[in-house]
């Protein structure tokens, strides 16, 4: 973790205690109240931060986990189990963890409005059984009780305040490692999240495990506010609502879910001074939801925009000037690094002789009766820079997909002589076979930084990064990858497959959509690859340029099948591959 990170959750956790301790002092005990609903209501947005706001999964279930947490808070206050809720808190939330696992495996294989439907689902399954059942309790008029130092409200709220901001530091912790990364990448692309070497059935499940545990600690917070619950304080249709005013407020922030909070909280009371029935509420949350989803960022994302915008205004820029002073440097960012030739050495792990890098045997990919691919054998030498290309329709995609393992096909492949056709793609990845893809796929979510350290799965420092995009992409370890142009982004793509240092790396397509410069200086830096980081390369392209610039060996498809390979040179200048891109009548 960055010094930076640190001082900024220890400034927010010190206003944040300082603004509680505010409200508890001055505050009307009604008012109390409250705030205390609005930081118990920001706990669960928390928990959709995670799912919906990170992993970009649709939950439509929190308040269901909610209820599970809160019966079990009941249920340990039946039973006199002792600690009160300084114990039956976290442990409401571990009881609400099955459940979320349960309702992730659907998530395995669906997603959008299919996922939305079972969790919803699932909610309406939970409310049924809880309102036949009733909680804990109730029957005999026995309500949960406070322990010593959260009787009175005012310790009550500073109580849920902790939890808040608990909750809040530990996910700003995990945001910052492997698991956060995953779930923001999981977000924009399954099949980027997985050639990055990471599972993507185990990040969906974690994040509903996470998420759930979050909402049953909200649940938990909830019984011991009021003391004793039903069914109806769980209604299923209350998930929709909080789902708008995650999206809306932007609560995969901790501002944003507290942000969330106080917004339900304030227009609730609003509407019910002015006489308003409580469900116009619900109309304000989901046009505020569509206005999100419109723009693309929720209330929380636009405040932390305005003051990357405002580098010299206010709170961002005393944070900035204390962190120079902390580091004993300059507050401003360090420049991009200028590239440099290729020809300029950088030994940092050479190629060594040895098994072919890849080689792929009898590959065959069908769709229904339709043959993308047939037969295929293609191998790429250790530290060597290998092209793959071909006329659009010729199976360049499909072989890819097979190779890597986001398609069924037959035939073999082995990475550094070793079989990986029966592994799944993001076991081959981990097994040293990377790959880039012909659509954007980086997570705009997360920094330069985040994003090469999560591909690369091992620890880097900043001036390892920089060496690999020096001559690369005009970008530093800290500019965010939503703020860069596409060209860039995909150009991060490439420098993250190498980064991993796989045996091999398949870049597909990785010019598309770059200028000229660009591409030749993409060229140069491809050729110095194998040498510099010990990394192979399969090079699929449609610019023959780049192909003859860095590449050693080129292998043509047409229709499926290899039609040519050898050298550059030799190999486009063959008649087969002439009639393949230009025809019949150029070939004669």
């Amino acid at each position: 973790m960055r010094l930076a990170d640190p001082l900024r959750v220890a400034v927010g956790c010190a206003a944040l205690a300082l603004l509680a301790y505010g409200l508890a002092a001055l505050l009307p005990a009604y008012w109390v109240f409250l705030a205390m609903s609005a930081v118990i209501s920001g706990v669960l947005l928390q928990s959709l931060g995670v799912v919906a706001g990170q992993a970009g999964m649709v939950s439509l279930c929190q308040m269901a986990f909610a209820a599970i947490g809160a019966w079990t808070t009941a249920q340990l206050n039946v039973w006199g189990v002792p600690g009160g809720l300084w114990v039956w808190t976290p442990l409401a939330g571990l009881a609400a963890v099955p459940l979320g696992l349960l309702i992730g495996l659907p998530a395995l294989r669906l997603r959008g409005v299919h996922l939305a439907i079972v969790t919803l689902g699932f909610a309406a399954t939970v409310d049924v059984v809880l309102a036949a059942t009733s909680f804990p309790g109730v029957n005999q008029g026995l309500a949960v009780g406070r322990p010593a130092g959260l009787a009175a409200d005012r310790q009550y709220f500073l109580f849920c305040v902790g939890v808040f901001a608990l909750v809040a530091v530990l996910l700003g912790l995990v945001r910052r490692s492997r698991p956060g990364a995953a779930w923001r990448a999981l977000r924009e692309s399954e099949r980027a999240t997985a050639a990055a070497g990471t599972g993507v059935p185990g990040a969906k499940l974690s994040a509903f495990a996470v998420s759930a545990f979050i909402a049953g600690l909200s649940g938990a917070l909830l019984a011991g506010q009021l003391a004793m619950v039903v069914s109806r304080n769980f209604d299923p249709g209350q998930s929709l609502v909080a789902y708008a005013v995650a999206v809306f407020a932007g609560a995969q922030y901790a501002e944003g879910a507290l942000i969330g909070g106080a917004l339900g909280v304030a227009v609730a009371e609003v509407l019910r001074r002015l006489g308003i029935p409580q469900q116009w509420a619900n109309v304000v949350f989901a046009a505020g939801a569509i206005q999100a989803l419109t723009q693309g960022s929720g209330i929380s994302e636009a405040l932390r925009a305005a003051l990357r915008r405002a580098p010299g205004s206010g709170v961002g820029a005393a944070l900035r000037a204390v962190l120079g002073r902390v580091r004993g440097s300059r507050p401003s960012p360090a420049p991009h690094p200028s590239p440099r030739t290729a020809g300029t050495p950088a030994p940092a792990h050479p190629a060594q002789p040895g098994p072919e890098a890849l080689k792929v045997r009898g590959a065959c990919v069908r769709y229904g009766q339709v043959v993308a691919v047939d037969g295929v054998d293609l191998s790429v030498p250790a530290g060597a820079v290998a092209g793959l290309v071909g006329p659009n329709g010729a199976g360049k995609s499909s072989l890819v997909d097979a190779i890597t393992g986001f398609t069924a096909a037959r035939g073999s492949v082995a990475v550094d002589g070793e079989p990986v056709d029966r592994l799944p793609a993001h076991r081959r990845a981990r097994a040293g076979l990377r790959r880039t893809f012909q659509q954007d796929r980086v997570p705009a979510g997360l920094s330069v930084r985040e994003y090469l350290r999560f591909v690369a799965r091992r620890p880097l420092t900043d001036a390892d990064l920089g060496e690999v995009l020096d001559g690369l992409a005009a970008a530093g370890p800290g500019d965010r990858i939503a703020e860069l142009d596409v060209g860039t982004r995909r150009l991060l793509e490439v420098a993250g497959a190498v980064l991993a240092r796989p045996a091999v790396a398949v870049l597909d397509e990785p010019a598309a959509g770059l200028g000229h410069a660009e591409t030749e200086r993409l060229g140069a830096w491809l050729r110095s690859v194998p040498r510099r980081l010990g990394v192979a390369v399969l090079l699929i392209e449609h610019d023959l340029d780049l192909v003859r610039a860095a590449c050693e060996r080129v292998t043509v498809l047409d229709f499926g099948r290899v039609i040519a390979e050898g050298p550059p040179a030799e190999v486009f200048a063959d008649p087969r591959v002439l009639r393949a891109y230009l025809g019949e009548e150029v070939a004669a």
